[in-house]
């Protein structure tokens, strides 16, 4: 599914990374717990989350992934902006919770990736 799709599904503003919207993903998940995130998450390259800080994006350029979606109608500090702009990943925001948005996103066949044990 194309960034940009996701975009549009959750009536999303983007944040930044406008220029790689048109770039593919092919797995997401959804959680507030980065911790769980690292532990239990791989190969999911979008990331929902009502977290705004600067962990969320540390969290998702150590998994790879290439976008994050704030739900929630949660807008992140700049600092947050600008380090997922280093990083190469884009940032989309919207109003939606996070059940409906996951819920939306996997109705339209963007599916969980693999989950890690420990």
């Amino acid at each position: 599914m194309k960034i940009s799709t996701i975009a549009e599904l959750l009536e999303a503003e983007v944040l930044c990374g406008e220029e790689l919207l048109e770039n593919e993903v092919h797995s997401a998940c959804g959680s507030d717990m980065m911790s769980d995130v690292l532990a239990f998450v791989k190969d999911q390259a979008v990331l929902l989350t009502g977290l705004i800080n600067l962990q969320v994006v540390r969290t998702a350029e150590i998994m790879d992934m290439r976008c994050i979606v704030f739900v929630r109608g949660k807008n992140p500090p700049k600092e947050v902006i600008e380090a997922a702009e280093e990083a190469g990943i884009i940032v989309l925001a919207t109003t939606e919770r996070m059940y409906p948005a996951c819920g939306k996103l996997y109705a339209t066949g963007l599916v969980g990736g693999s989950v890690s044990t420990l």
